[in-house]
């Protein structure tokens, strides 16, 4: 009757590597008897996992074969991984061992290579026909949206005609139309301004006590400062939340007086 036994390495096999003659493996103390033939092996011991197998005939030590993950998750498009975002975004994906598709949708035609993954770009005039072949090879997909305030309600229009769950980190655009165009479609999305647990907790506690207490700053002053990189085509959507929240609670502000600063490498430039 055969037997597997698979052992862990640690600490102790080091320990015992002399003692035991890990480094030249020997042969020893070869019985024939009633039960069948034992043969005690020491064997160097390289690799993660030792497997012993048995039987009543014969006894050896066998390695287990390391196996290297494979990219087998949720598929996903990165839209916009041309910018700096996106392409935090299908590099993180990549270190998760996601499964990024090899298409995503763009300013313009070009390929890209993301750790030795190729992800071909396409344009606007191309993105409903990408979208839809995408589907058909990846049923499971989902859309990170990281594009351009210009392409926000157009990609969504499409992402809920399409029937695709989606991540949009993108700001601007008509707010109030993206939301109804969302519910109308009853697709499953996540629209955030702010990917930061931390902000998004904070966003979350200034709607609560704008919503119970209307008015409570009536008669302050504002002054709200954001700084970014210098690519980045318009106030945060996180800026634009908190001016909101304290407009509700009585701020008399305009989202033009919010003061910008643009990061240049070692320069910053005041807006």
């Amino acid at each position: 009757m055969a037997f597997v036994v698979k052992v862990p390495l640690n600490s102790r096999y080091s320990a015992c590597k002399q003692r035991n003659n890990l480094l030249n493996p020997t042969f020893s103390e070869l019985k024939v008897g009633k039960w069948g033939t034992r043969l005690n092996i020491t064997a160097p011991i390289d690799r993660r996992f030792l497997v012993a197998i048995a039987s009543n005939q014969v006894q050896s030590v066998e390695v287990a074969p390391t196996v290297e993950p494979k990219n087998v998750g949720i598929p996903i498009m990165v839209n916009g991984c041309t910018g700096k975002m996106g392409r935090s975004m299908l590099e993180a994906a990549i270190s998760a061992w996601l499964n990024p598709v090899p298409v995503a949708l763009g300013d313009r035609r070009k390929v890209l290579e993301f750790g030795g993954k190729l992800i071909e770009v396409y344009g606007p005039t191309d993105k409903e026909s990408i979208i839809s072949s995408a589907l058909k090879d990846y049923p499971d997909l989902i859309v990170v949206d990281y594009t351009v305030p210009a392409a926000v309600n157009g990609n969504v229009e499409l992402y809920c005609k399409y029937g695709v769950p989606f991540v949009l980190g993108t700001t601007g655009g008509d707010t109030e139309l993206l939301y109804k165009t969302v519910d109308d479609s009853k697709v499953y999305a996540v629209i955030s301004p702010q990917m930061g647990k931390q902000v998004v907790a904070f966003l979350a506690a200034m709607e609560i006590m704008a919503e119970q207490f209307p008015g409570a700053f009536s008669g302050y002053n504002l002054l709200v400062v954001e700084s970014h990189q210098a690519g980045k085509l318009d106030i945060s959507g996180t800026a634009k939340d908190v001016i909101s929240c304290f407009q509700k609670l009585g701020v008399s502000f305009e989202l033009e007086q919010a003061l910008q600063i643009y990061s240049q490498g070692n320069l910053y430039l005041l807006v």
